[in-house]
């Protein structure tokens, strides 16, 4: 059976991103974003925000970290993940997150991330089906990051 796994958002940061730096040296950012769906409701206008984590790695978390803050706008294309843990409390915990795989600034430099006229992105090269990740990729387990609860 096939599987598909593909998302695509364009929302403004609710946070200023969190860099951090593994073990083996990858550098992996996570930050929130809320992305707004506008619609009517019989003759009202209604609007719902959805509020979504992320996490990237590598030079985009490095990017991510130097250039876009709180509010920004950000466009973003990645693949959901589930994460479970344990709490201390020994309670079960999880949490589905948006893992970047390409993104794009969507600014100006005049909002200071860089973004030049009106946009500007970055785009890692596109790997192989069965080819290795590259450190830009997110690694197949998170047991390399510091903490073994995610951020």
């Amino acid at each position: 059976m096939a599987n598909f796994n593909k998302v695509i958002l364009l929302g403004n940061l609710t946070r200023d991103p969190e860099l951090r730096v593994t073990p083996k040296g990858t550098s992996v950012c996570q930050f929130g974003m809320a992305v707004n769906r506008v619609y009517r409701s019989g003759d009202e206008t209604q609007e719902e925000t959805t509020f979504v984590d992320l996490e990237a790695w590598g030079k985009q978390a490095e990017i991510i970290s130097k250039y876009v803050s709180k509010g920004n706008p950000l466009f973003i294309e990645g693949r959901l993940k589930f994460d479970s843990w344990e709490s201390k409390e020994g309670e079960k915990r999880s949490k589905l997150k948006v893992i970047v795989e390409n993104m794009q600034l969507m600014g100006s430099r005049g909002d200071n991330n860089g973004g030049g006229q009106g946009s500007s992105n970055y785009a890692p090269a596109q790997r192989e089906s069965g080819s290795s990740a590259s450190s830009s990729q997110a690694p197949a387990s998170s047991g390399d990051i510091e903490e073994d609860v995610p951020f």
